[in-house]
């Protein structure tokens, strides 16, 4: 080939504007909404959010859900979202859809009000915009599935649904998300071997589910590049947790709220899930409850929960609390 045939070609190029502005999206990292924005993440990235219960770890997911099904701009007002796709796989069987639909619509008043006050219009309430709502909703993909096989099952078909989807919408997806990850941990690991075949066939044990599932999440990264965010409990302690630890981190009411920061603290992170799935997080971000709270206006305490980057490591945290319009942070 001749240097003004390669020159030609280099003009020419081998992708439409289209093709590269996609793959310039897709290549470029981007910051999330705090409590998420210390660490720039590309697709395919896999970020877990590790943390006791209560710790915000599902609200964290909603806000960067509502961050990506909201558009960049709608009838003139800014809405800063990505409108695209997310499916979220809910394995604790706990997720509140109106909890998201409630946050979604204060945001969409939110940002409706702050146009308007822009304009020079009145600081007043506004209905949210329904068509934008319902828009927004529709890009939400929700799955909820019972034990490790039904999660399987709809990992092995969700490439034909997200394609179907993608078409519909005429937008890919940004966001998989998996609350949480671990929700059948302790079922799969106290199960017995089972067999499911002859004597050359694989045994159905903890170690070859997650081998599964994180070769399924990689074939769909290959053919769909998303971003991954997964939630996960915690376990603390080098060693077995003494009974005052484990009735401390069982009671679900606000007493569990009062575990201070230092006690807390004695116990350090320990990572229980299958090598396989460690391998496979490329970050890991710790959530927990501070000693703090803040007291608003109702006199009403609301917790303040801090963060901390494990993966990769930084050496400062980061303080928000949660009112009904999403994560607030606290300088």
């Amino acid at each position: 080939m001749d240097s003004a045939t390669e020159l030609g070609g280099w003009i020419n190029g081998d992708e439409s504007a289209k093709e590269m502005l996609e793959r310039v999206l897709t290549e470029r990292p981007l910051l999330l909404l705090p409590p998420l924005h210390r660490v720039p993440l590309r697709v395919g990235n896999v970020v877990e959010i590790v943390g006791p219960s209560p710790s915000a770890k599902t609200q964290i997911l909603v806000q960067a859900a509502i961050s990506c099904v909201l558009p960049r701009e709608w009838n003139g007002v800014y809405y800063g979202g990505l409108e695209r796709l997310v499916i979220y796989f809910d394995l604790d069987c706990r997720f509140d859809i109106l909890r998201l639909s409630e946050s979604l619509k204060l945001h969409i008043m939110e940002a409706n009000r702050s146009s308007n006050m822009n304009n020079g219009g009145p600081n007043e309430d506004f209905n949210f915009d329904e068509e934008l709502f319902v828009s927004c909703m529709k890009r939400f993909l929700y799955v909820r599935s019972y034990n490790s096989f039904e999660f399987l099952a709809a990992l092995k078909t969700l490439h034909c649904q997200l394609q179907k989807e993608s078409e519909a919408h005429g937008v890919g997806v940004h966001f998989l998300m998996i609350d949480s990850i671990s929700a059948f941990y302790w079922v799969d690991r106290a199960s017995a071997m089972l067999p499911i075949g002859g004597d050359k066939r694989k045994s159905i044990s903890l170690q070859s589910v997650t081998e599964t599932v994180v070769q399924e999440i990689q074939n769909l990264l290959q053919m769909q590049p998303m971003l991954v965010l997964a939630s996960k409990a915690t376990i603390f302690g080098d060693g077995p947790l003494s009974s005052e630890a484990k009735r401390k981190w069982s009671l679900q009411d606000a007493s569990d709220l009062k575990t201070s920061t230092m006690d807390l603290q004695k116990y350090s992170y320990r990572d229980y899930m299958p090598s396989v799935w460690q391998s496979f997080v490329t970050h890991r971000v710790l959530v927990r409850v501070s000693d703090e709270y803040l007291a608003n206006s109702k006199h009403l305490i609301t917790p303040i929960y801090e963060t901390e980057w494990l993966l990769p490591p930084l050496s400062f945290l980061d303080k928000f609390t949660v009112k009904d319009a999403g994560i607030f942070m606290i300088a």
